[in-house]
């Protein structure tokens, strides 16, 4: 689905106007031009299947390809949380046991992209980034870590600049406490 852009700046401009601004004024003229481009970009996963970037991946890796654990570490993201429509933004760090299916390590990270991509509470992304990952690949286990800074803590409210929301879910072999423990230490790992 694509961000109706001109609704967009229909609505910002009313926006401008409720909170007593003058939208045709020279510093704001551009505004909700501006504002109806970022929200393409910023909702740009709504309608997208992240599934399907998954099911692209090389199928029927042997024995010896496939390895114990991949993990990729620090791939950032930003979203929208849909309680404040004001950003926030993290890492995420993905992991999984491969079984029968491998995927190109691009397509990880598109996934989180996608899915962020979209009104959203971290919670429900660390969530779908999980169940995409165990519908895409089938692997024997998944583990998904998001930390995040959120504009609606740092901004109003608590105004707590520094906080940081750690949300965390696993699938399969990796809720086992000691294979989930293995795959926290590698991703608090040291270069």
């Amino acid at each position: 689905m694509t961000v109706d852009r001109g609704r967009v700046e229909a609505a910002v401009a009313e926006l401008l106007a409720a909170i007593g601004e003058d939208s045709t004024r020279p510093g704001l003229v551009d505004t909700p031009r501006r504002v109806a481009e970022a929200y393409g970009e910023y909702f740009a996963g709504v309608g997208v299947d992240a599934v399907e970037i998954l099911r692209a991946g090389k199928d029927a890796a042997a024995a010896d390809e496939r390895g114990e654990l991949v993990l990729i570490r620090d791939l950032e993201f930003r979203s929208m949380c849909e309680h404040h429509l004001l950003p926030f933004r993290g890492v995420a760090h993905v992991a999984y046991v491969p079984n029968e299916k491998l995927v190109g390590l691009g397509r990880i990270a598109s996934v989180v992209e996608t899915l962020a991509a979209r009104p959203q509470l971290q919670e429900r992304l660390t969530e779908q980034i999980a169940d995409a990952m165990e519908a895409g690949l089938a692997p024997l286990g998944v583990l998904v870590v998001l930390d995040a800074q959120h504009d609606c803590v740092a901004a109003r409210g608590p105004r707590q600049i520094r906080s940081t929301t750690v949300t965390v879910a696993s699938r399969g072999a990796l809720t086992d406490p000691l294979a989930r423990a293995e795959a926290m230490v590698l991703i608090g790992a040291v270069e």
